[in-house]
């Protein structure tokens, strides 16, 4: 019984991995651009999702930075891709430092190295603002995120200022998007589903009480800091050579509220469901431009309101966290046992 169970969860986790590369290779050549975008905006915010799920979600830190750890993400791996020519075409009020000049890097390492920039900074803030809980971690975090902000406003030999980035290499693809995200979701598979991951949601649940079992809290909420910082760093990265273009106006507080919205739509302490907000948050975001543009209802015309879109946006999110706080999936995961009856239902993280 359990090995038919086995393989036929084998067979269906395959079916799964034919049918998402079948659709990163039949897209490209069937969707137009705007499809195309949308579908990696949606692996983008995944990761991001991701990131902010294991600090807030399975750690309990209210983070607010993620817009800061994706800046530095962005402007280390853009500078690592960027020619020299672009260098010199962009860098017109203040030449580039001439130790980025030279720096070039293959788009991997280019997005490992904006990773591991924003885990470092992670890191370094982790260690003071760790100190603090709840609304004083989010009020401390954000106020990284945005000095991080005005630092790249304001250091043009290296950031260009607020003129920003232009004309970065458009590596950013469907198969690199979607490849970093399932890296993302297996490395966070692993992570919450071990020893580290228990010890995490103890944390959350009641830190007194992880204290009293002699779990170090302190190490561990440092350690899922700078993981999470790594990963929205990869997020960044992976946005900057998709939009081929940043400044620092790019990461101003809307984007950290972005990605709390895939996390709180999907389910705090859920892989699956950040996923699963990721895809309903962006599809949102772009299905609700159709309000800023007039409207036709039969001789009457409605004008459009610039703007709209964020405050319907916004009122969702309202009616999300008094409707369903835990979001679409809770602490629970999607499983074949869940779809299909092979087993019990999905699995709780709780």
């Amino acid at each position: 019984m359990m090995e038919s169970k086995k393989t036929k969860k084998l067979f269906l986790n395959a079916l799964l991995l034919v049918a998402v590369v079948g659709l990163l290779w039949w897209a490209p050549e069937n969707l137009d651009g705007y499809k195309i975008q949308i579908l990696n905006l949606i692996a983008i915010y995944s990761i991001l999702g991701l990131s902010l799920n294991l600090i807030y979600g399975f750690t309990g830190m209210f983070s607010l930075g993620t817009a800061g750890f994706m800046c530095i993400g962005a402007y280390v791996s853009s500078l690592l891709i960027l020619p020299e020519m672009q260098k010199d075409m962009i860098f017109i009020l203040e030449p580039l430092n001439p130790i980025l000049y030279g720096a070039h890097a293959p788009f991997v390492v280019a997005v490992l190295a904006g990773g591991v920039a924003a885990a470092i900074a992670g890191l370094v803030i982790g260690i003071p603002v760790l100190r603090l809980g709840g609304d004083y971690l989010g009020i401390a975090t954000l106020g990284f995120a945005e000095i991080i902000r005005v630092v790249a406003n304001n250091i043009p030999t290296i950031t260009n200022g607020a003129l920003g980035l232009k004309g970065i290499p458009a590596y950013a693809n469907l198969w690199w998007n979607y490849g970093w995200m399932f890296f993302t979701l297996y490395v966070m598979y692993r992570l919450v589903n071990s020893n580290f991951g228990n010890a995490l949601k103890a944390i959350r649940d009641d830190e007194l009480a992880a204290k009293a079992m002699g779990i170090n809290t302190f190490r561990y909420r440092v350690i899922s800091f700078t993981v999470g910082s790594f990963f929205a760093g990869i997020g960044g990265a992976l946005m900057a050579s998709l939009l081929t273009t940043i400044d620092p106006k790019m990461f101003m507080v809307i984007m950290t509220y972005n990605v709390l919205m895939v996390v709180v739509a999907g389910g705090l302490g859920s892989l699956s469901g950040s996923v699963i907000g990721a895809v309903v948050v962006t599809v949102l975001l772009e299905w609700l431009r159709f309000v800023e543009n007039p409207i036709t209802l039969g001789s009457f015309e409605i004008p459009g309101v610039p703007g709209m879109r964020m405050v319907i946006f916004a009122l969702s999110l309202i009616m999300i966290i008094l409707y369903r706080p835990e979001g679409v999936m809770g602490t629970k995961e999607l499983s074949w046992d869940g779809l299909f009856g092979l087993g019990k239902g999905g699995k709780d993280h709780e």
